[in-house]
């Protein structure tokens, strides 16, 4: 049989659940031809802390019964695999695990190829660049501000950054930046690609300066953001930028959640106020089955006193970092001015922070 287990589990990587060595050898032997590391666990208690966080789990037919008695953390993308031929009752044990997809050998193996061709533009083990997923907690909460801020400072310490604009609904990240006159392109050139491409070429071709590219939504066409489209550039950035921002919407889509369970570290971010924590609580639960890397970032000021360690412990996350009210801010912003451009203030020192905890706070590593 294929040794597919590794020392070292990847968040990146699908996840198989499954100790039957015929099912083990086919699917593995299929990953294999296409490139594809899986990482495997023989049950649901060796599956339990990679469960949450695999891009995909695949769960054999014969694991199903012990890990729907485990009552494994809800969560989406988790495909039953069976070689068994009754299809009601692969059915039961889909639903009984919660799988929103069934594959049985052999008739379904395009299927799952399909799947492995889908991940493979995301998971792969030579990735170098970190990747920062940020959500705001409430509408204005000032998430956007947060990831261009990460991505400009990143820039400052000699990173090479790119800045993934994941809500079609929002203003545009590159409006942010000041950069809606910089040419290069958007989400809509990259509706139809799927797929590693050369990451130097994508980069080059989106509007950038310095050491930061931006891959914002087109205002005068909002449109869904393919799930295959975001796979290609989290998959470009990681492999040619030091530090990949994505920006996220609360009310998440395909994109968004593959996104999420790329993330090395997912921020929320919450103004100090408390119809905000509300809001976030209920943002937070949408997050937590698709990541376990999720922290909170406290935005002041905080009109009722409202303390960054009350909302830690309200939401029950760690806080990344806090930072209080920036003067003069929102008039560079309205000018065109990038968030921490200058290296200086509240918002630049929060972002310097987070990119050290991250392992970046001394400049690109070779």
């Amino acid at each position: 049989m294929p040794s597919a287990a590794t020392v070292e589990p990847s968040v990146h990587r699908p996840l198989l659940v499954s100790d039957d060595p015929a099912l083990l050898d086919q699917v593995v032997d299929l990953a294999a031809r296409l490139a594809l590391e899986l990482d495997v666990a023989s049950g649901p208690d060796a599956a339990r802390h990679r469960y949450p966080r695999a891009p995909l789990v695949l769960i054999g037919d014969e694991a199903a019964p012990a890990c729907a008695r485990a009552r494994l953390p809800e969560r989406r993308n988790v495909m039953l695999v069976g070689r068994i031929h009754g299809m009601d009752r692969l059915a039961v044990l889909a639903d009984a695990i919660g799988a929103d997809q069934v594959v049985r050998f052999p008739d379904g193996v395009d299927h799952l190829v399909d799947e492995f061709l889908r991940l493979s533009a995301v998971v792969t083990t030579a990735v170098r660049g970190r990747v920062l997923a940020v959500v705001g907690g409430r509408g204005g909460a000032g998430a956007t501000v947060l990831a261009a801020g990460l991505a400009v400072t990143a820039g400052t310490v000699g990173l090479s950054s790119l800045l993934v604009d994941a809500d079609p609904l929002g203003g545009g990240a590159d409006l942010v930046l000041g950069w809606e006159d910089v040419t290069g392109l958007r989400w809509p050139a990259l509706q139809s690609t799927s797929g590693a491409v050369d990451p130097p070429a994508l980069v080059g071709a989106l509007p950038r300066r310095g050491g930061v590219a931006v891959l914002s939504c087109d205002r005068a066409a909002p449109a869904r953001l393919p799930h295959e489209a975001m796979a290609t550039a989290l998959d470009a950035g990681r492999r040619g930028r030091d530090l990949v921002v994505a920006d996220l919407p609360r009310r998440l889509d395909d994109a968004a959640v593959l996104a999420l369970r790329a993330a090395d570290r997912v921020l929320l971010v919450v103004p100090a106020e408390l119809r905000a924590c509300v809001a976030a609580g209920r943002v937070a639960a949408t997050l937590a089955p698709h990541t376990n890397a999720l922290q909170v970032v406290v935005r002041g000021p905080a009109p009722g006193r409202l303390r960054a360690r009350q909302i830690s412990r309200t939401l029950g996350l760690p806080i990344a970092g806090s930072v209080r009210a920036e003067r003069g801010l929102p008039r560079r912003l309205e000018r065109g001015r990038p968030p921490a451009a200058g290296g200086r203030g509240p918002l630049a020192a929060l972002c310097r922070r987070i990119l050290g905890d991250v392992g970046l706070g001394r400049g690109a590593t070779a």
